[in-house]
Order: structure tokens, then C-alpha cells, then sequence
């Protein structure tokens, strides 16, 4: 039996006993922590589920959602385990199930994807199974169920595009497996009383708090003009762009639904093939899979950040929907202001970019392929107002995105990101941190060359007029790690504040 017995960021190490106290709580931060299966009624639950908790005697506790269904638990209807968010830890173990989670063996067989690990078929199954009790199957077979009951509840796609979207490789299969899993038809399920719709709508859930005006200020500032925009839409700021991914082109709308702890995202209907892929990359542009509890039980240990972290509680890591995009930000941002960064960007965009068709009068383009730019001289680019060297560096990162080196695999160390990018002629320590803070997602990447950080550092270390060394401030940020990167968005966060 996989009960749980980890450890849960922040607390002590929980048991049968200490999961069944966080049930009758309705404990919010255990949510997607573990989930409880009730042998009376053979259903699984979020430590959230709004029922009449069952008695003790009936309840048995997993890791993850594949390990209840692998037990032979179902989903519960009510509070809907999919919806739960993601307790990602900093390992391997959890970086393979984030991958099979996203997709990765819909369209590769488990040998290709363990190539592409590092690691044998056998080495991840026994990973798995050591970890969640579950094999790679198993836990890809939930994913893919659990997200076409996502879409049968949210959306009104045809049932094939459900079934492909989900990863299944046919329709038949998609019911057989469901029917069984479930014990119910996919369509007896279905919402009947959503009212038409012109996009794709659907719920992705954080763990609170979330600082959603902190995030959408940063992306606003740093917004490519033509390619992505933030707008006010009644009382809230949204966020939307073009989207090309995977041959299929559209766009998509991010807002914040902060009351239900979710984010609310649209999405262009002809981009329902790509839906778990865009979903993957729309949470880590949005960071939500952090863990703002924890990373603030660790920060404030160090007195001069703690003020920072009240004032500014569930603040996240801006990512990117798009690593090479990103990329090409940070070598356009090297020497220049954040607004004259934005500009030149704009230009790119515009100049290389093809035309998107969106419902967005500020949202023209889509950004241009790593072949585009390649295609273009090295004067070309420096004509959209860049000196010659920065323009090579630009097409330096596209044969680098080309050879796959702003593809992440979950054994990828930062420092041996941040070793192959830095062998690229014009890429230094800041650039390689930026780009690993945003772009690929390490949450220890920490750009210390950054002057604001070290002005930031300075005026909360009651220095307002000084400013650290690069070595002063890795002495400091050390205590950081491995949050570091959330260290730097508080430090450049008071800088806005002062």
C-alpha cells in the first residue's frame, strides 16, 4: 500500500495520522500533497473535498492521483483531483513525473523518453515506483484520463479532439480505458449547460498566496510589442499573446481568479492539439507550481528579505512561454533599459515576425523561428538597433535553440546550463542566470552581476546610497539557496517599492 510518509515543505514529516487531521481541516496547504482514497465508497479526494469527511478507519493516503487510481480508487466528482495543484519537489524523481505529466510519452515510447532522461526504462520504472508507487504507465494513463474529464467539464471540444488532446491514440481507446477506470461513459459526465463558446476555457490551479498584480506589472514592463500585451478588462489585468506552437497557430488570454485560487485561461480553439503541451508552458510562465509557504519559510530567515516577503506574499518567478523568445530578451536587454530592451524587441518582432491572426488590436505577430533569424544578415539586425556583436550573438542563440540547448531534460543541472550557453560568444554570467531564472526554470539561478540587485541589497542592508559587490552578494544570497531566484525578484521587487 503507498501511503504517504515524506516530508511536506515547511512542516514535519506527516503520517496516516497527520493526513487524516489535515482532511478533517480541510487543509489547503496539503492540496495536491497527497490524496485520500475512501475504501466505503471507493472514490479519492483532495484533503479539500467539501463532503462529510469519512471516518478514519476508511480513508488511506497516496502521493499522487495515479497511485489512488492504480489502487483502484476513482475521482471524485465534487472536488475534482485534476484541479488540485502540483507538490513539485527538487529532484529527479519529481522532474521525470513532471515531464510524464506534461505529455512525454504520448507521442514517444518509454525507452526514447529514458534516452532522453539519461536513464534506463528499467532505472525510471523503479524510480517511480520507489517514489509514488506507480509505473510510468500508470502515472501517464491518469494524466491523460484525468485531463480528457478535465476538458469533458469545462469545454464543449468534440469528443476526438478530447481524446487527442488527452493523448489517447484513438477514440475507442480513450472510452474503453475511461469506462473501465471510471466505471462511467465519458459523456455522463459532460456539462450540458455550458453556454457557447468562442475560445477554449479553462482552470488552472495555484497554490496561495499569489501576488497576480506583482507578476502582471513585471510582464507588462517587459511585454514584446506586437507579440504579447497586458490589457485591462474591467477591474483586472489580463495578459495575452500569439501562439504558435507545434505547427498550430493561435493565441491565448491569461486572468487571475484569485477568490477560487485559480488562474482562468483562453485559449484559440484551433490549439486544442496542443493543449497539454501550451498548458505546461503556461503554468511555468506563471510559476505555479511553486510553493510560496515554503519558499517564504526559508527566505525569511534572513532579516533583511523578511519586510520584503510580508509585503509581498505568494510573489513568483516570471517565466516564459517560449525559452528561445526569452533568449533573444536577454541579449536584446544586455547594456540597455528594460524600455529600451522592449522597443528594440518590438522591432524584431515586427520586422521578422509573421502575422497572427488575434482577437487583440495589440497582438499582430508571432515571433520570429530561430530559422528566421538565422536566415538574416548580421546587418539586418543591427539595423533594428543593436550593435553588430549583439546581432551575431542573437544568431548564435538560434543555432543554440536549434541544437537544443534551451530544451530542459530533468537531469540538466544549472551549472551546466549555464556552462554551455557561456561558451557562446557574446553570452556572460548575467545573461546565462536570466535566461536560467526565467527560461529554464532553475529556481537557484541567481544573475548577482545584476547592478539593481546589488543597489537592492545594499539599501535593505540600511545602505541607501551604496551598492554590494558581486561577491558580497553571493556571500548574502547563499543562505538563499536553492530558492535564489526568488531572492532576486524580492530584491529587484523593493527597488519598485522605494
Amino acid at each position: 500500500m503507498n501511503t504517504v510518509q515524506h516530508e511536506f515543505p515547511g512542516l514535519s514529516s506527516i503520517d496516516q495520522g497527520q493526513c487524516y487531521q489535515a482532511v478533517l481541516a480541510k487543509d489547503s496547504r496539503f492540496d495536491g500533497v497527497f490524496f485520500t482514497g475512501v475504501t466505503s465508497t471507493g472514490i479519492y479526494c483532495r484533503p479539500i473535498c467539501s463532503v462529510k469527511p469519512p471516518k478514519a478507519s476508511s480513508c488511506q493516503f497516496y502521493h499522487s492521483a495515479a497511485a489512488a487510481e492504480a489502487a483502484g480508487f476513482r475521482p471524485c466528482l465534487r472536488c475534482r483531483p485534476e484541479l488540485a495543484p502540483y507538490a513539485i519537489q527538487q529532484n529527479l524523481a519529481y522532474a521525470i513525473w513532471q515531464k510524464i505529466a506534461d505529455g512525454a510519452l504520448n507521442d514517444q515510447t518509454l525507452d526514447a523518453f529514458a534516452a532522453e532522461v539519461g536513464l534506463s526504462s528499467r532505472q525510471i520504472r523503479r524510480l517511480l515506483l520507489q517514489q509514488f508507487g506507480v509505473t510510468p504507465v500508470e502515472l501517464a494513463q491518469t494524466q491523460r484520463l484525468l485531463f480528457a474529464k478535465k476538458l469533458l467539464q469545462e469545454t464543449q471540444l468534440p469528443m476526438a479532439e478530447i481524446a487527442y488532446a488527452a493523448g489517447f491514440g484513438s477514440v475507442r481507446r480513450f472510452n474503453a480505458l475511461f469506462s473501465e477506470r471510471y466505471q462511467l461513459a465519458p459523456g455522463a459526465i459532460r456539462r450540458s449547460h455550458l453556454p457557447p463558446q468562442a475560445a477554449i476555457t479553462l482552470r488552472l490551479a495555484y497554490r496561495p498566496p499569489y501576488a497576480w498584480p506583482a507578476m502582471i506589472r513585471y510582464l507588462a514592463g517587459r511585454a514584446m510589442p506586437g507579440l504579447e500585451a497586458v490589457q485591462t478588462v474591467g477591474d483586472q489585468q489580463v495578459y495575452v499573446r500569439s501562439i504558435r506552437l507545434d505547427g498550430h497557430s493561435g493565441w491565448l488570454k491569461v486572468s487571475c481568479q484569485p477568490h477560487k485560487a485559480q488562474l482562468q485561461l483562453e485559449i484559440a480553439p484551433a490549439l486544442s492539439p496542443v493543449l497539454l503541451t501550451l498548458i505546461s508552458r503556461v503554468r511555468e510562465q506563471f510559476d505555479l507550481d511553486a510553493s510560496p509557504l515554503s519558499i517564504q519559510a526559508h527566505l525569511e530567515a534572513d532579516l533583511a528579505l523578511k519586510p520584503v516577503l510580508q509585503a509581498v506574499p505568494g510573489l513568483r518567478v516570471p517565466g516564459c512561454f517560449d525559452a528561445f523568445e526569452l533568449a533573444l530578451r536577454a541579449v536584446l536587454g544586455q547594456q540597455v533599459s528594460v524600455a529600451g530592451a522592449t522597443t528594440i524587441s518590438g522591432r524584431l518582432v515586427r520586422a521578422l515576425g509573421e502575422p497572427a491572426d488575434t482577437p487583440f488590436s495589440a497582438v499582430t505577430h508571432h515571433f520570429p523561428t530561430p530559422q528566421r533569424v538565422l536566415q538574416a544578415s548580421v546587418s539586418e539586425l543591427a539595423s533594428l538597433g543593436m550593435p553588430a556583436k549583439r546581432a551575431a550573438t542573437l544568431q548564435e542563440i538560434a543555432g543554440f535553440a536549434l541544437a537544443q540547448g534551451l530544451h530542459k531534460k530533468p537531469a540538466d543541472s544549472l551549472a551546466g546550463f549555464v556552462a554551455a550557453i557561456t561558451a557562446l560568444p557574446g553570452i556572460g554570467a548575467w545573461t546565462a542566470h536570466y535566461i536560467a531564472m526565467r527560461a529554464m526554470r532553475f529556481p537557484d539561478a541567481f544573475p548577482a552581476g545584476d547592478l539593481g540587485l546589488q543597489k537592492a541589497a545594499a539599501r535593505l542592508a540600511g545602505q541607501p546610497d551604496g551598492r554590494y559587490t558581486e561577491a558580497q552578494l553571493l556571500q548574502q544570497a547563499a543562505a538563499w539557496s536553492p530558492w535564489r531566484a526568488y531572492g532576486a525578484l524580492l530584491l529587484w521587487h523593493s527597488l519598485s517599492q522605494t
